[in-house]
């Protein structure tokens, strides 16, 4: 009896590919070369991603030469190809991965969205509401829960080892550009970067939120003094 391979769908990881570089450039907009570094990284994380999940499953291969079968009866049937189904959820495990780590990511992109938006409209002013009143980089924040999503909904080998390369690579990126912020905001970036998370949202008493509202565009307050 032939067992079902259900892979070398290059059309679907063509689509979906193309479906995530193009956001990654649209809310990243990546100019400098470090910004390109790490959007080169983010788009190799995508590649190695789709790569598996529709083209040529690498990892099982790999772990049914290790392992010396894989732990399924149909390992290249597409739903074995899930990791956290196949070793330890079982034959219904595969679609909750699927349903959770694609809620995840969308919600990665919307944070993202919410970032570029932000941003944006603020024209180069300071901003510190709305989503940047949560965290300060909404953006890198949409890219952590986009890679943990992804690595909840289809987790490799590659995938697992090129994660922690993406994120550093981001948390570095983020950190020069609080120093360029500093260095031209001053001492409103301070007392906004003093009381906002950078990534992870934490969870504030009222009277703290009152006291942070009142970080809220301060540079915008004072642009048109400089305009003037």
């Amino acid at each position: 009896m032939n067992e079902p391979y259900e892979y070398g769908l290059w059309h679907l990881v063509l689509f979906h590919v193309g479906i995530f570089v193009f956001f990654g450039l649209s809310f990243l907009r990546p100019g400098r070369r470090r910004e390109w570094r790490s959007m080169g990284a983010f788009a190799a994380f995508v590649v190695a991603l789709y790569t598996e999940m529709y083209g040529f499953p690498l990892t099982i291969y790999l772990l049914t030469t290790w392992l010396g079968r894989f732990p399924v009866a149909a390992p290249f049937a597409h739903a074995s190809g899930n990791l956290w189904a196949s070793l330890a959820l079982g034959g219904r495990g595969a679609g909750l991965c699927m349903t959770v780590g694609g809620l995840v990511i969308l919600l990665g992109v919307l944070v993202m969205a919410q970032g570029w938006h932000a941003i944006h409209a603020a024209r180069g002013s300071l901003v510190a509401d709305g989503i940047y009143g949560k965290v300060r980089h909404p953006q890198y924040a949409g890219i952590g829960l986009v890679v943990l999503g992804a690595l909840i909904q289809w987790p490799t080998l590659l995938t697992l080892a090129m994660a922690p390369v993406l994120l550093l690579s981001y948390v570095r990126l983020a950190r020069r550009e609080e120093r360029e912020l500093e260095a031209r905001f001053g001492e409103d970036y301070r007392a906004y970067r003093k009381q906002v998370p950078g990534c992870i949202p934490r969870w504030r008493p009222r009277h703290r939120r009152e006291e942070r509202s009142e970080l809220v565009v301060l540079a915008d307050r004072r642009r048109p003094e400089a305009e003037s």
